[in-house]
């Protein structure tokens, strides 16, 4: 029996994939999502007068916390040594929208796509519950792994599918 999925054995059962005979390299993750609310929430943000204080700052630390319990999240997942978790914000006015964008680092035997997924998904979670009292239509949206770098398959670029063109 063929096996395209490697989180699942010869007998269909899940399993966590064995990755101990991988040589070790370099391996990085971009991923993006988007918090859309109203232009009065974002202004709010932008201008630093939120009630619950620093927005960005919060959700920055909850998306890096996120990425290092990445494998206590997803079941099948290995917990990784990262070297870098970032997580970056930016406002986007003109479409009443906030860009989260993670990147993870590390050197090992497996990838850190989850990791930056789990980073800017929770950093998302995080500016919706700050502001769900004053805006509670939030949408959380976009979320995908943008780039990854490093293992078997080398680089990786995620394409806008409106144009074809690299993001």
């Amino acid at each position: 029996m063929s096996n395209e999925f490697s989180h699942v054995n010869a007998a269909g059962e899940a399993n966590m994939v064995d990755v101990s005979s991988k040589q070790p390299t370099v391996r990085e993750a971009r991923a993006e999502g988007y918090v859309r609310m109203s232009a009065t929430t974002l202004a709010k943000i932008i201008e630093g007068n939120h009630h619950k204080g620093d927005v960005f700052a919060v959700a920055r630390i909850a998306g890096i916390q996120a990425a290092k319990q990445t494998s206590s999240l997803i079941p099948l997942c290995h917990p990784l040594m990262l070297s870098k978790v970032a997580v970056d914000f930016a406002a986007e006015p003109e479409h009443n929208r906030v860009r989260i964008e993670s990147y993870c680092k590390l050197t090992g035997q497996t990838g850190v796509e989850m990791e930056a997924l789990t980073a800017c998904s929770v950093a998302a979670l995080t500016l919706f519950d700050m502001c769900k009292a004053v805006d509670p239509a939030m949408v959380l949206e976009g979320i995908r792994v943008l780039e990854k770098v490093g293992g078997k398959t080398g680089h990786w670029q995620a394409t806008d599918s409106a144009s074809g063109a690299a993001s």
